[in-house]
């Protein structure tokens, strides 16, 4: 490839799992759809998933030992850009591993200061005075169009949204995150008797802890399907006619599919962004921190499976706000600041 060579900075492993490193890949992908070479740095727990999730992509191999050791595996990178996407750099770490070269930063924060030239943060909530002292003269690319969707689900979008005007068949819950807990099991528990022969999707990674109790309740219930680090998320979501999940990244996914849903916030910096889509009428909400978290959960079930004006309306807005092409955009956007395109105005890669 002629275009620039571009590293990748990102988190992976424990509590972090594999969000950064699947947040990343469609902008990856993206870039060297448009000529350019990502290079993901990879420590254990970094290349470990990218050989789950995209192994063919070059890597750069890196010792475990932290910052530290991220620093002086980079300091060798033959590369002309970084993209970061890890939460534990500071303003000060991505000076010295981007060192005089220009840097994407991929946040969803705003709690720190950044040292980045563009920064995307595709939060329904976000606003540019959210970084006006955290990122100051940062081009800002800011909201859910600019969401780095893998590009099945803009493909799948038209065929998922001939779907939404008929009844409900299928329901997908992925809750399965560290955050979440037994939250899977509290959802089913209110699901199960309201859904009659509906077939439930449920999403969950292999080494799950809830797997060994959910495959026991599914040996006695033939209407739950248990999938295992799916490979094909994307058409689980596109078949599905609800869904139940976080109002984290993966709230973006089910919008650019016009899946009415369920958004469970999960920890207070989920909360901004599921009441901006609730007020909007792109989603419905239940948070699980609140006194009466199953009986808001129960009604909103109730509401969706009585209500076809209600569902068709939540896919109409939450597929207006997420068209499933951000990673495309965001590609274009930085590929012009490194002068390898000049195809976006300032106006246009601004998003509030």
């Amino acid at each position: 490839m002629s275009g620039p060579r571009i590293l990748f900075v990102v988190d992976a492993g424990g509590e972090v799992g594999d969000r950064h490193v699947a947040r990343s890949l469609p902008l990856a992908q993206a870039l060297a759809a448009r000529g350019a070479t990502p290079i993901f740095l990879s420590p254990p727990p970094v290349a470990e998933r990218l050989q789950a999730l995209a192994a063919d992509l070059p890597r750069l191999s890196a010792p475990a030992g932290g910052v530290e050791a991220l620093a002086a595996a980079a300091a060798f990178a033959d590369v002309e850009a970084v993209v970061f996407d890890h939460d534990g750099l500071s303003f000060e770490q991505h000076e010295a591993i981007g060192k005089d070269r220009p840097r994407l930063v991929i946040d969803d924060r705003a709690d720190r200061p950044l040292g980045a030239e563009m920064v995307l943060d595709p939060g329904p909530h976000r606003t540019e005075a959210d970084y006006a002292e955290l990122a100051s003269g940062a081009r800002l690319l800011l909201g859910p169009q600019y969401a780095p969707l893998p590009p099945e689900y803009s493909a799948l979008r038209e065929a998922a949204w001939t779907r939404r005007d008929g009844p409900v068949r299928r329901i997908l819950v992925d809750l399965d995150r560290p955050a979440a807990g037994a939250v899977a099991g509290e959802v089913l528990q209110t699901l199960r008797p309201r859904l009659g022969n509906l077939a439930i999707d449920i999403v969950l990674g292999a080494a799950s802890p809830s797997r060994r109790g959910l495959e026991r309740l599914a040996a006695h219930d033939k209407r739950l399907g248990l999938n295992f680090d799916p490979q094909d998320l994307a058409v689980l979501a596109a078949e599905a006619d609800l869904a139940v999940g976080p109002a984290d990244e993966s709230l973006f996914a089910r919008c650019a599919l016009g899946l009415p849903s369920i958004l469970v916030v999960l920890d207070e910096a989920q909360r901004p962004a599921a009441a901006v889509l609730e007020k909007a009428g792109a989603a419905l909400a239940a948070d699980r921190a609140g006194p009466d978290f199953a009986a808001q959960l129960d009604r909103a079930i109730v509401r969706l499976l009585a209500d076809a004006g209600l569902r068709a309306r939540l896919s109409r807005t939450a597929g207006a706000t997420c068209d499933g092409l951000g990673a495309p955009r965001a590609a274009e956007a930085f590929l012009s600041l490194l002068g390898g395109r000049d195809s976006l105005t300032p106006s246009q890669t601004r998003q509030t």
